[in-house]
């Protein structure tokens, strides 16, 4: 799982129904760009949004389309830890090769109490989520402890503030054997690639990340940072918030012939004429730099 990990947006009809056409077309455009796994549903999918049934369909049209060509992560996040089992039991059932799950910390004792139930379920590897955006998440000892007692934990997704540090305390402190990927953090991806991460998890973009990836990997680091760079506006942009980027990745799938809509669900934050604009003009961009590479 070293490379591009692709979190999916979820598509939808005009109508409000997910949409698994569209959804097949961008994992195989994703794959043809060479990313090694998909990551779904995760809160880019708007997860929340989402029923069980929708959550099923979604991952089953994912794992039919890869054919096991590429590792597929169930996302099993959910708000209780109730859920979280349900939704880890369905993902092993339908044959993810992973499951992800974002578990709130609130103590040592609650988190680890979690992770047991979780990784008693036995799924073939756990990758958990340490998501704070205000914070430093869960503490590296902890997750030391629990790489070293709980053998389905190999993986963990890295998006808290700041994430280089952590990046470097975890790898250290598990001797470079616990899988460290970068969800969020995309805006540092070469500081990430210079620390050791194996994987990082954007949205879309699926030439260019993949690009920056493999000329990093081939030695051409200055190469990999100028592409880049060239990227950053695109990123200050999305970045700006959760909402901000789902709807700027679901217009640009939709503008690549990609999904047949932008739509979103309600509840989001509202994306105004303004924010429009400057989309299709980093749109263009985006478009551009694709067919440069």
């Amino acid at each position: 799982m070293h490379g591009i990990i692709t979190v999916l947006n979820t598509p939808f009809t005009q109508n409000g129904a997910v949409d698994l056409d569209s959804l097949c077309r961008n994992v195989r455009t994703a794959m043809s760009a060479g990313v090694n796994g998909f990551l779904v549903p995760a809160m880019a999918s708007e997860v929340d949004k989402l029923t069980e049934d929708e959550r099923k369909q979604i991952v089953e049209s994912v794992l039919n389309e890869t054919k096991g060509q590429v590792t597929v992560i169930g996302g099993a996040s959910a708000s209780t830890g109730e859920l979280r089992v349900r939704n880890t039991q369905i993902m092993i059932d339908l044959g993810c090769q992973g499951v992800l799950v974002s578990i709130p910390y609130e103590n040592e004792y609650q988190y680890e109490l979690q992770v047991h139930r979780i990784a008693d379920l036995k799924p073939n590897f756990l990758m958990l989520q340490d998501w704070d955006l205000h914070g430093y998440g869960v503490p590296v000892a902890l997750i030391q402890k629990l790489f070293y007692e709980v053998e389905p934990f190999r993986c963990l997704k890295i998006e808290v503030v700041p994430a280089g540090f952590k990046y470097s305390r975890v790898l250290a402190a598990t001797e470079g054997k616990l899988h460290v990927s970068g969800g969020w953090a995309v805006m540092q991806i070469i500081e990430a690639l210079d620390r050791g991460v194996h994987a990082f998890m954007p949205t879309g973009m699926h030439e260019i990340y993949t690009r920056i990836y493999s000329l990093y990997k081939s030695g051409k680091r200055e190469l990999a940072q100028k592409l880049f760079y060239r990227l950053l506006p695109v990123l200050a942009f999305s970045n700006q918030h959760l909402d901000i980027s789902i709807h700027f990745f679901k217009r640009l799938l939709f503008q690549q012939g990609i999904y047949s809509t932008p739509m979103v669900r309600e509840p989001i934050m509202d994306f105004d004429s303004h924010h429009h604009k400057i989309a299709d003009e980093l749109i263009l961009k985006v478009k551009e730099l694709t067919d440069s590479i």
